[in-house]
């Protein structure tokens, strides 16, 4: 019988959260970048189909393995920041701007209404390190997420830290997540702002 050698594994030393972009499937996609996480939990969803097994006075004739399926995510996002726009993505309701652009305020759906939910695809970055130098990002895609409801807690002395639960659930024939490797963030641009509006 043939020996196989081992060949060693491709490495990369992955650290820190640094992007969520967050793009809706909309007919006018809304794009919205967000710096300010800090942790990004993700939970497989898996559907375990039990084994059979034929036991006949005691003994184990045959069996059928236990069959595992995987559908999707849960991903919990951890902000140090409030962003208002991301809520209207998350749990609908509409962000209000003055005649500069500058956010106003932010309202919620109407209590008892139904909850439509955007869909949206997630691509998470973390830094690539060598040594102790960023070479490049990892991108994680998680495609077919919609947002749930967001609770904001108040604390003396603390700043608030929000957390975002999103439900990933692929397509048919789709993967539940894609990797890539990029050498940058992308570009990011600020809000628009009329200046003295």
């Amino acid at each position: 019988m043939a020996t196989t050698t081992p060949v060693k594994g491709t490495e990369r030393a992955m650290i820190d959260c640094s992007m969520i972009v967050v793009t809706t499937k909309e007919e006018t996609p809304r794009c919205i970048a967000i710096t300010s996480g800090t942790k990004l939990g993700v939970e497989p969803q898996i559907e375990t189909k039990e084994a059979v097994k034929l036991i006949i006075k005691g003994a184990l004739k045959a069996q059928k393995k236990e069959s595992k399926t995987i559908t999707g995510h849960i991903l919990t996002l951890t902000d140090n920041m409030t962003i208002l726009e991301l809520l209207e993505i998350l749990q609908g309701g509409t962000v209000t701007k003055d005649e500069s652009g500058k956010i106003t305020g932010y309202t919620p759906e109407v209590s008892g209404s139904a909850f439509e939910p955007v869909v949206f695809s997630l691509d998470a970055y973390s830094a690539q390190m060598s040594g102790s130098e960023v070479v490049g990002y990892e991108k994680v895609s998680y495609p077919g997420c919609t947002g749930s409801p967001v609770g904001l807690g108040s604390e003396d002395d603390v700043f608030r830290v929000t957390e975002y639960s999103i439900n990933s659930a692929p397509g048919n024939g789709e993967a539940p997540y894609t990797i890539a490797y990029v050498d940058a963030l992308p570009t990011v641009s600020d809000p628009v702002v009329t200046p003295g509006a």
